[in-house]
Order: C-alpha cells, then structure tokens, then sequence
C-alpha cells in the first residue's frame, strides 16, 4: 500500500476511531466496580487469544527469569493479559468520580503511609507491575502533589483519552517528550514523582545500562537523577492484586536521597528490587512487552563500563 493511500485512510477512520473509543469510554465509565473486572476479564481473553506475537514474547521473558518457561507458563500468561486489562480499564473507569472509585479500589499499606506521611518530597518508583495506574492516585490521597510521566499510547485519540483519565483524580501529568524540565521543576518546587522503570530506554534518550534479570538493559535514570537534585528519597513499591479485585500498594524498599548520588548504583537497586518482587509474582507484570530487544546496541564499551560498576558496587555492599 502506497503511504498517500496509507494516509487517506488513516484519515477516513478517524472519525470512526474517535466513535469507537467515546462509546467504550462512556459504557466503562458507567460500569460497577464488578463490572468493570468482568469486562476486563473477557477483553483479555481475547487479547490473549488472537496476540501470538505478544504470547511468544510472554514465553521469552519467562524463558529470561527462570531458564525455561514453568509448567504453568500458561496460566501465568493468561493472568499476566488480566492484569493488564483490568489496569488499563481501572484507568478510564476513574475519569468519573476518581476520588472516589480510586478509595474504592486500593489502599496504601502502614509502611507506605508512614514513608509519604515523613517524606515529601518522595520519588516513588515502579514498573507495570499489579496496577501502576493506583499507584500515583493513592499517594495523592495521602496529600503528595504528584507528578507522573505518560508515552503516547496507540492512537492520538487513545493517549488523549488516558491522559485525561489519569490528570481526572488531580494528579500533574507530563508527556515523556520534554518532560526533563517540567519535572525538575516539580520536584524543587515540593511536588512528588511517580515513574516506572521497567521498560529499555534507547541510550541516546538517556538509557543506562543496567542488568535486568541477569541481562543487560538500557533503563531510565531518571528517579535516582531528579531523587539527587531534589534532595528527596526513593521508594520502590507496587500495588499488589487482592482476591476482590482491589489492589493494595505495598513497599518494597525505601532509600534516602544521598544514596541517589550513586545515579547507577541507585538505579540498579530500584530495577533489582522490581525483579525481585516479579519473579514471585510474574502473573501481575506486562509480560508480553519485549523488555530485551535493545540488548544488541549493548557494545563492548558498555559492557566494560557496566561490569566496572557492578564490581564497583559489590565491593561497596561487602564492607
């Protein structure tokens, strides 16, 4: 297909594009909670079943944490798409009444209270794990001024509407490009970051290499960075998925700003213990994202540099 014709009709389905994601916003926003999971449960289902792509990327990543995929790669993979469809449908569900359905659908741990009733501001840190959607929004309700980063999603009309979805609670979101200064800007001024770090970052953008179960992946810097300049400590969490759908935000480890000096160190620590808390959970990550595939731009320079900083580092931790 020629790009003129490939341009016409990308212009022909808009409007039918802009139809099609109104009426499933309007059908989910007016969904029960109960209903909201049941949808989402089927969507998967589907999703699960027609993406063979995304299913051979899932038996990869397994293949990366264990050596072999278990021998319920199956099960874990099906859950993995729930997950995942339940977070991105929770994400539209709360553009109305927000604050209230957020309250409805999680709660923060003792732990996590206690760090953002002490800390603020904090650098809060995930991946997409369990529901990274909750995360932001219940710091927020425990009084942190957020501020989250959001890539382009699908179609414009998708990522205009989840970027609504997600400012709908109160929360500052910024778009990934340009993002350096609005955030910086937010951190000094008191506001809170919430980032996930799970997904490679092409170095020239800013990537460093880290290992990522056992493999070298180029990640953002960017909460050890922005953690250093403001002075402000680091918490690793997730929201972990509670048997009545609801999600519970729970601490995985908190670090205090002048460890973030290390920018390297700091970031091999948060995508750490990430890695520890998926390879308990596996079912609750994105497993069908292709987290590897920037593995060969990793050089022979980098290689030298990354093994210099892991030795660096274990020195570090044996005193």
């Amino acid at each position: 297909m020629r790009p003129r014709t490939r341009r016409k009709l990308r212009k022909l389905r808009l409007p039918l594009e802009w139809l099609g994601i109104a009426l499933g916003f309007l059908s989910i926003s007016f969904l029960t909670r109960r209903g909201l999971l049941r949808l989402c449960d089927f969507i998967s289902a589907v999703m699960y079943f027609f993406d063979r792509r995304g299913r051979r990327s899932a038996m990869e990543n397994l293949t990366v944490m264990y050596g072999k995929p278990p021998r319920n790669a199956d099960k874990i993979v099906r859950r993995s798409y729930r997950n995942m469809a339940r977070t991105v449908g929770y994400a539209f569900w709360t553009c109305f009444r927000a604050r209230r359905r957020a309250m409805a659908s999680g709660e923060m741990c003792a732990a996590g209270k206690r760090f953002l009733a002490e800390n603020s501001p904090a650098v809060t840190v995930s991946g997409h794990l369990g529901c990274w959607e909750i995360l932001s929004q219940l710091a927020f309700l425990e009084g942190h001024e957020m501020m989250s980063v959001a890539k382009d999603i699908g179609s414009k009309g998708m990522t205009s509407l989840l970027m609504k979805a997600r400012k709908s609670i109160g929360q500052e979101i910024v778009h990934a490009d340009g993002a350096f200064r609005p955030l910086m800007a937010g951190i000094k001024s008191g506001k809170s970051l919430g980032l996930l770090v799970d997904q490679p970052v092409d170095p020239r953008d800013g990537g460093i290499w880290v290992r990522f179960f056992g493999r070298p992946v180029p990640v953002s810097a960017a909460p050890a960075f922005f953690a250093a300049k403001g002075k402000a400590p680091i918490v690793t969490a997730w929201s972990r998925p509670l048997r009545d759908g609801r999600w519970r935000c729970e601490v995985i480890a908190t670090y205090p700003g002048e460890a973030a000096r290390d920018i390297w160190g700091m970031t091999q620590r948060c995508i750490r213990d990430l890695e520890g808390v998926i390879r308990r959970h596996p079912s609750c990550w994105v497993l069908n994202y292709r987290y590897f595939r920037k593995e060969r731009k990793f050089g022979p320079e980098d290689r030298k540099q990354l093994e210099e900083r892991e030795a660096a580092m274990a020195r570090k931790e044996s005193k």
